[in-house]
């Protein structure tokens, strides 16, 4: 896959994503934006693809929105603008394949949106989130951040635009795990070959089940999540899986005699 504003590798099931604008801090273009969009596409219907990483680099995640450009921009591609920056984020927000956001240094604005739309975070100890966008006029992308952590924070998060170091984003379930600066990407890579052995089907369901059920009432949810797990325990990759698991049971009892 060549792309002119991202890097992509992939390694034993797992597509590594980095974006690659270190000379502006991997600020978000529309041409970046349009090859998340592309990229995730086609890593989607990768079978050779469980689980992305997606990443900045070790010392900037992402610095948010290209100011540059939003500056120029003529108010004629004001609607074409936002449908682009919705279309990306949709698409990450919607994969069907566990996201790991891997941290290093600063996500801003649209950086943190990135971040908030991945399904798990792993920061490394020098990563700092904030939404500025109030000083500029503009609003911050609130639904993602308040399913993360709750409204109340999320409100505190987006109206002070407060700086929140990794410590903080820990402990308010902002992201999974910290890690050292030169530790956060092994730490991630650790999370996804977790990730990458597990059933791509039965994730695909899981992700749809975490992204519906807290909107349901309890019982609603429990019978959807039931009719979800007898559909899957009917397929034969969960007979074949449970054979394996017994045949080393088996095995090891063996053994021991």
């Amino acid at each position: 896959m060549n792309f002119k504003t991202l890097i992509v590798e992939i390694n034993n099931k797992c597509a590594v994503v980095k974006l690659n604008r270190p000379d502006e801090m991997n600020a978000i273009s529309r041409e970046m934006r349009h090859e998340l969009f592309d990229v995730f596409e086609k890593l989607e219907l990768d079978q050779e693809v469980n689980a992305v990483i997606l990443t900045g680099g070790e010392y900037v995640f992402s610095a948010g929105m290209d100011i540059k450009e939003m500056s120029a921009l003529p108010d004629a591609e004001i609607d074409e603008y936002f449908e682009s920056i919705r279309k990306y984020l949709k698409k990450i927000y919607a994969c069907r394949k566990p996201v790991i956001a891997a941290v290093g240094g600063i996500a801003l604005g649209g950086g943190f949106n990135l971040v908030t739309v991945c399904d798990l975070v792993v920061a490394s100890e020098s990563a700092i989130f904030c939404h500025p966008e109030l000083k500029f006029g503009l609003n911050p992308l609130f639904y993602p951040l308040s399913q993360i952590i709750g409204v109340t924070k999320a409100k505190e998060i987006v109206m002070l635009g407060e700086p929140i170091g990794a410590n903080e984003a820990l402990k308010i379930g902002l992201i999974n795990k910290v890690a050292p600066p030169e530790k956060f990407m092994e730490e991630a890579q650790n999370m996804a070959e977790v990730l990458t052995k597990r059933s791509p089907k039965a994730f695909e369901e899981l992700k749809h089940l975490c992204s519906i059920v807290p909107h349901m009432d309890k019982m609603t949810a429990l019978d959807l999540e039931c009719t979800i797990g007898a559909k899957l325990f009917a397929r034969d990759e969960r007979k074949i899986h449970m054979n394996e698991v017994l045949f080393l049971e088996r095995l090891r009892k063996k053994k021991q005699k």
